[in-house]
């Protein structure tokens, strides 16, 4: 994958999931997810970025939800983003595999996407959970990702689109390649 090629040039669909190298805060869709602490009052990364292009009153909101555990997620509105909403999904910080970060990145993704179905969201954006400063591996990442997304879809067909949004080309191609060996 070049690095010098647009946002627009890198993107890649398979049935209902799309795979985009892009600013998650750019995305047009119902419902966009954070990647959050456990505190919701944002922070680095893609939560900072989130928080930033939202304006103050994603920051307001997310006071009065009173934090989430890792594994779960909250809603807010989406303020001054392009998206309906913002699910914030706490994910696990890597602790070398043996203390339940699997099944609690996985279920940040089955939250989201209920709570997604829950406010009526159709169209949702993933970020890379948990694979910046929780130093999840990013492939392990991705394969539970992509498998959590594909469980989902085989028990409920209520989206119309989910959306894997890679900022970078290394996450990018990690995602394509899972999903091309998955079809």
């Amino acid at each position: 994958m070049s690095s010098n090629l647009s946002f627009a040039e890198l993107k890649m669909k398979t049935d209902r999931i799309v795979l985009t190298r892009d600013d998650i805060t750019k995305m047009e869709v119902d419902a966009i997810v954070n990647a959050a602490n456990s505190r919701l009052l944002g922070g680095g990364g893609v939560d900072g970025a989130i928080h930033r292009a939202a304006g103050p009153e994603l920051l307001e909101a997310c006071k009065g939800l009173n934090g989430c555990p890792t594994g779960k997620a909250k809603i807010t509105k989406a303020y001054n983003l392009p998206a309906k909403f913002v699910i914030h999904a706490v994910g696990p910080v890597w602790r070398g595999g043996d203390n339940d970060e699997a099944s609690l990145l996985k279920s940040c993704y089955t939250t989201s996407l209920n709570k997604a179905m829950q406010y009526n969201c159709k169209t949702i954006a993933f970020p890379n959970i948990s694979t910046g400063i929780y130093g999840f591996p990013k492939h392990k990442a991705a394969e539970i990702a992509v498998g959590a997304i594909h469980d989902f879809l085989k028990e409920n067909d209520f989206f119309k689109t989910i959306n894997f949004v890679c900022f970078d080309n290394e996450n990018y191609k990690l995602y394509a390649d899972i999903l091309i060996s998955n079809e």
